[in-house]
């Protein structure tokens, strides 16, 4: 059972970011050289990938619950009575 709802854009975001920890760590152990304005476009890019993921799950999340709720919506708080 999931605890929570999957949101991709976060994981596309933390895969950007620790892609960037990871080419700075070797650049630490001085496995290669690292430019220091590598950073810039890898992190920013990441975030702007994962703001449009994030866009497009939740554009395709509000089609399928407009799609399954047809006419057997249940009543709000608010409407019961």
């Amino acid at each position: 059972m999931l605890r929570h709802e999957f949101q991709p854009g976060r994981l596309v975001g933390g895969l950007f970011l620790i892609a960037a920890g990871i080419v700075y760590a070797g650049d630490a152990r001085g496995l290669w050289h690292t430019p220091w304005f590598v950073s810039g476009p890898l992190v920013v890019g990441g975030l702007v990938l994962a703001g449009a993921v994030s866009v497009l799950c939740r554009a395709v999340r509000r089609t399928s619950r407009r799609a399954g709720q047809g006419e057997h919506r249940p009543p709000r708080a608010d409407e019961a009575g």
